[in-house]
């Protein structure tokens, strides 16, 4: 029989508190219900400062809940919102752009394929400029083991600063070059995969109930 009357005694204490703060509201006619750090559910006709921040219900005086104030955000879940929001905000730009711009799958296909194309043509020229380039290196390099400090004789001449020049630069424009056509093939990696994910998505929203 402890526990009942436990229970009971329990029951008849929060009512008592919650009949008290109804009664100190006088004409506003309502309390608030929150939440401690230790969940503790509390009662009263005012929200102490130190729980000021957080979520409440708002209690009309027969204990209903009337209304509910949210807890205030901090910082990082303000900015994690506006996140989330220019995300969604880009999402509706560019699902309007795939609808008024393309038919049908093969539209995208095409565009696809076109820029494709164009990165390809890129490719083949920049692998015969570097060809040429090494080539031009080559000869350069050949040229350059009559000098010190390629040739070790010991009466070698050393070599003409123009020589030097041309060899450091041309090297620094192998370089350049390879560098660009990794750049582009990387390129064509994202091409494909953003194209990719405009199909499925213009897919997507060709299925959906307009």
């Amino acid at each position: 029989m402890r526990k009942p009357l436990r229970a009971l005694s329990l029951l008849l204490a929060l009512a008592c508190v919650t009949g008290s703060a109804w009664a100190q509201s006088g004409d506003k006619g309502v309390a608030y219900r929150w939440v401690d750090e230790h969940g503790v559910v509390h009662y009263g006709d005012s929200i102490p400062p130190k729980y000021a921040r957080n979520s409440r219900e708002i209690l009309n005086s027969q204990g209903v809940a009337i209304g509910h104030v949210d807890a205030e955000k901090s910082s990082a879940q303000l900015a994690a919102e506006a996140r989330a929001h220019e995300r969604q905000t880009v999402q509706r730009q560019h699902d309007y752009f795939l609808l008024s711009t393309y038919t049908s799958v093969k539209d995208i296909q095409s565009l696809r394929d076109e820029r494709l194309s164009q990165i390809e043509a890129q490719q083949n020229a920049a692998r015969q400029y570097v060809q040429s380039l090494q080539s031009r290196l080559d000869s350069l390099q050949s040229h350059a083991q009559q000098f010190k400090p390629y040739n070790s004789r010991p009466n070698a001449p050393r070599m003409p600063d123009d020589l030097a020049q041309e060899l450091v630069h041309t090297l620094s424009e192998v370089r350049l070059q390879n560098q660009a056509i990794d750049a582009r093939s990387q390129q064509e990696d994202q091409v494909r995969a953003q194209f990719q994910s405009d199909i499925e998505r213009f897919q997507q929203l060709k299925a959906a109930p307009p």
